[in-house]
């Protein structure tokens, strides 16, 4: 066999054990897709079994973000504690226990323990799972795989639509409210239990075992992801930037990695202040502001399902062609463009025809293939290795706070300010969105972990 023969075998079996690898890890985020979109099916039928209020029907909706804002805070801890694969594990077996409790309670004060349980399980592999996948791709590839993690986030969502609308025509209305909802939380054990199973077969992230002083036990790994020629390499580099001081918190905060810190919490809060989980929790109620009735607000659901895992899919294929600052660029201000007209045509009352439904579409498709995934992409790729760990978990604690805010304001925001102003400050948030990219966020396309903690140290802000 030649020289060249060789090579391209060894990229080959290289690419194929990160792919698979990241595809298990990207699996949590199929899990966080479920939560997000099991709610928007079943949150009708709750209404009516528990007599909720709306401020409620927002907490009913929200628990979940509290156990994820706790899972995202403790993850960083845990994660570098106890390494990233034990961590998720744990993760998995809590989702499980949420989401049997979420389908079986009683009471409503029982449903919103279980979803807090579950939450923490979607907080700690929402941070854990695109920060595993960048410490084990290449720099050629890593976009596309921790965007793996939004894909699998986007596919929970566009099949959980699917599920929801199955047991809700499975029986009448009165059996959608004693039981249809109990089915739609329950499903999601199957997810749960095939990410648990998985998660046996991955090995731990190399990065984090040569931060434990396991270097040894990292070189197999790294061969098998980098080829011979690369992996001892990679192994002084990660030696050499776990040799300055020790990662601390208070760290963030000085003119070094300031930036970062900036860079990664205003990108989480950003995506989510944007407003896409208000479309993505509430979007068959919002549907209904138009007049669609019960069973079309839920085949519309589905289609925005739709139009973001395709566009996911294309955001995958761009991300490390284009780089990640164009792509936020051109989907923040078509998302302000779209919001615009969405708060106008409730604000004229010209939504009985197709004209909210498609530009709903485009604001899901820009955030698609901008926000969605490269957020996260960013937030794992623009810390140094030895504080990785906890301040992606600051910043995912960030986004989680956000989509708190955003998930419990908007019912009473809708009901009160109305639509049009609604979708409108999201429109203004968009705008924010583009300036705060322009001026502020760097590209990392194509460059090493270890290029990123240098290009972003000479950024002193």
């Amino acid at each position: 066999m030649s020289l060249k023969e060789h090579h391209e075998e060894q990229q080959q079996v290289s690419m194929k054990f990160v792919t698979l690898v990241s595809m298990v890890a990207a699996l949590g985020g199929l899990l966080f897709g479920f939560d997000t979109a099991v709610v928007s099916g079943a949150i009708g039928f709750m209404k009516d079994h528990f007599s909720l209020n709306e401020v409620e029907v927002g907490w009913a909706v929200s628990s979940l973000i509290i156990g994820c804002i706790a899972g995202a805070a403790s993850s960083g801890v845990l994660g570098d504690r106890f390494g990233r694969k034990k961590v998720l594990i744990t993760a998995a077996i809590l989702f499980i226990i949420g989401s049997i409790g979420s389908a079986i309670p009683t009471t409503f004060s029982a449903y919103i323990i279980a979803r807090i349980i579950g939450g923490i399980g979607i907080g700690i592999t929402s941070t854990l799972c695109p920060l595993y996948n960048a410490e084990i791709a290449p720099a050629k590839y890593r976009g596309r795989l921790v965007a793996l993690n939004q894909f699998a986030t986007v596919t929970g969502i566009f099949l959980t639509y699917f599920i929801n609308l199955g047991i809700t025509g499975y029986g009448n209305d009165a059996w959608d409210i004693a039981m249809g909802w109990r089915y739609m939380f329950g499903f999601g054990v199957l997810p749960g239990l095939l990410f648990l199973v998985l998660l046996f077969f991955v090995p731990e992230s190399p990065r984090w075992l040569i931060k434990q002083g396991k270097a040894a036990e990292s070189l197999p790994i790294l061969l098998k992801i980098h080829g011979e020629e690369l992996a001892k390499q990679e192994v002084l580099d990660i030696k050499k930037s776990f040799a300055q001081e020790s990662g601390s918190i208070r760290q963030l905060f000085g003119p070094t990695l300031r930036i970062a810190l900036i860079v990664g919490v205003g990108l989480a809060i950003l995506q989510q202040v944007t407003g896409i989980n208000a479309v993505m929790y509430y979007a068959p109620e919002i549907f209904k502001e138009t007049g669609a009735g019960t069973n079309a607000a839920l085949i519309q659901t589905i289609l925005v399902g739709f139009i973001n895992f395709v566009f996911t899919i294309l955001a995958i294929w761009l991300i490390d062609k284009v780089g990640r600052k164009v792509l936020l660029m051109v989907g923040s201000a078509s998302m302000a463009v779209s919001l615009a007209v969405i708060g106008t045509a409730f604000y004229t009352g010209h939504t009985s025809g197709p004209l909210v439904l498609i530009f709903i579409l485009v604001y899901v498709a820009s955030f698609a293939i901008s926000l969605g995934p490269v957020v996260w992409v960013i937030i794992s790729e623009i810390f140094p290795n030895r504080i990785r760990g906890k301040a992606t978990a600051i910043a995912s604690m960030s986004l989680w706070a956000a989509d708190y805010i955003v998930s419990q304001t908007f019912p009473p925001m809708l009901a009160s300010a109305g639509p049009a102003i609604t979708f409108w400050i999201f429109g203004v948030m968009s705008v924010i969105t583009f300036m705060f990219t322009w001026r502020i966020v760097p590209e990392t396309k194509g460059k090493s972990l270890e290029e990123i903690e240098s290009l972003l140290a000479s950024s002193k802000g």
